[in-house]
């Protein structure tokens, strides 16, 4: 009698343990997702440093979307770069636009010979919950605090703090143009810029949005707004707008004729050759 009730216990949960197996089965055909397998070849063509730079969480984010896309041609990962999007377009069969490489730049110039100190800051050591408590060390309530959270987010060592300065320093070869260091930062002293022929750029190293004469007084090097560049660019490239001047990258053609009337010396040319000094003709000497 108990070998019976043994063996038909056994039986029915036999059959109710199949008959769950066949349900379940039926749910999970009838819920499965489908995932195209192109996303796992796009993923893999990807950097996997999931930097957030091309604008989705990680690299499995965004090779989902760029596979669903219709249109790829504002996809682009800046740690890739060029190849990278190559590649990852002949996955799903398109073309994709050659970018043109971007880096980050810093636009301050407020060294401690610059911009002295006016008060002593003795609290965590991060720009975000600095900002948070005063406007700066400095009289400039613009300028880098210069506590290194930029550095602390870089995944590519591209970006340090000169111990003289106390400012950021883009490394040019390790900068991917991500774009962590522009969200980390408080003070928006970081943009990306073109990187330009031979690496070569011109811009405004100021973002002190005071009148000439209170910016000039907390730093030596900012802008303050006269409209020399503005007049001397012959490219229409420069706008000048709360007392700060801006230089469009794309309609900069690195004349460098803004950096030569700059009174302040607030304009930036990188890697550039050093200007041979003019010699005066014999004429010019008798002129004068």
């Amino acid at each position: 009698m108990s070998y019976s009730i043994i063996l038909y216990t056994v039986l029915i949960l036999s059959t109710l343990g199949l008959l769950s197996a066949v349900i379940l089965y039926l749910v999970a055909q009838k819920f499965k997702v489908y995932e195209d397998p192109r996303i796992d070849e796009v993923e893999a063509v990807l950097p996997g440093v999931n930097c957030g730079g091309c604008g989705y969480p990680g690299c499995r984010s965004f090779a989902e979307a760029f596979v669903k896309a219709d249109d790829i041609s504002d996809f682009y990962c800046p740690v890739g770069g060029n190849e990278t999007s190559i590649a990852a377009a002949k996955v799903v069969g398109k073309s994709a636009a050659e970018q043109v490489p971007m880096i980050a730049v810093v636009r301050c110039s407020g060294s401690p010979d610059n911009r002295p100190k006016t008060s002593n800051y003795n609290g965590a050591s991060s720009c975000k919950l600095a900002t948070s408590l005063f406007s700066g060390d400095t009289g400039c309530q613009f300028g880098c605090l210069g506590l290194g959270d930029c550095v602390a987010v870089c995944a590519f060592d591209a970006i340090h703090m000169d111990k003289v300065t106390g400012l950021p320093v883009v490394v040019e070869d390790n900068c991917t143009a991500c774009g962590a260091c522009i969200i980390a930062c408080p003070k928006d002293i970081i943009e990306l810029r073109k990187k330009g022929p031979k690496g070569r750029r011109i811009f405004v190293s100021c973002i002190n949005e005071d009148k000439g004469g209170v910016a000039k007084k907390s730093c030596s090097v900012a802008c303050i707004g006269c409209g020399k560049c503005v007049k001397a660019c012959p490219f229409d490239a420069i706008t000048l707008e709360n007392f700060l001047a801006y230089i469009d990258y794309d309609k900069c053609r690195l004349c460098r004729k803004c950096v030569d009337v700059c009174p302040t010396g607030a304009i930036l040319e990188i890697n550039f050759p050093v200007k041979k000094p003019k010699v005066e003709t014999e004429s010019e000497t008798e002129i004068a």
